[in-house]
């Protein structure tokens, strides 16, 4: 069996292949675009992140039996704000976690003051966000379906009552958003889903890796 680990990163993705003795078979790396469209500002389009990825995983495992690709993990940069319509259409490119828009006492870098930002910069785009999520659950969500995060990435967004392992209401309050719109909370080793038909076709692997 084979194993993916792919770690989006601000300037590109990379990504590894290993068996499941953990002997490395194969690493790719892609780039994508970083833009500042204004000082201070630090944004990336996540279809460049989907794009990209799905190319190197192509790469990745053009040389040996897809069938047998059992497994993909992810990590990568943290707190950035990714948002999403109601028909899944991103809404806005993402603020990274680089970002110094929001400049606050807690860390420019926090995914809570982005929305902020947004809600008070953007009201037609704060109005249409459906769902909210981080850089590497983005492509976890396209390839799986699965609108999912960890916890050790949700507790550095400033939205999680990190005692009790949940999302903050209060939180979600001040930042006028619903628990809905947060993704499903998981241990980082919890497997939770497996890939989407279309994207099992799309990559040449199976429907059963997870």
């Amino acid at each position: 069996m084979y194993f993916i680990g792919v770690d989006l990163g601000t300037s590109a993705v990379k990504l590894l292949l290993m068996d499941e003795e953990g002997k490395i078979v194969n690493i790719v790396s892609r780039e994508y675009p970083l833009y500042f469209p204004h000082p201070g500002w630090s944004e990336q389009k996540p279809e460049d992140w989907w794009e990209q990825s799905k190319e190197g995983i192509r790469e990745l495992v053009k040389d040996v039996d897809k069938s047998q690709v059992a497994g993909i993990s992810f990590g990568g940069q943290m707190h950035g704000l990714v948002i999403l319509d109601e028909n899944d259409n991103v809404i806005r490119p993402a603020i990274l976690w680089n970002d110094g828009r929001t400049a606050n006492i807690a860390f420019a870098g926090f995914t809570a003051p982005k929305i902020l930002w947004v809600k008070e910069n953007e009201p037609d785009n704060f109005a249409k966000i459906c769902k909210i999520m981080l850089p590497k659950d983005y492509l976890a969500y396209r390839l799986s379906g699965a609108f999912v995060s960890d916890y050790s990435d949700a507790s550095g967004m400033l939205l999680m009552d990190v005692k009790n392992k949940c999302w903050s209401k209060e939180m979600a309050e001040i930042c006028g958003i619903s628990l809905e719109m947060l993704p499903e909370l998981h241990e980082s080793f919890d497997a939770v889903g497996t890939l989407k038909p279309e994207a099992a076709a799309e990559l040449g692997l199976p429907e059963t890796c997870k």
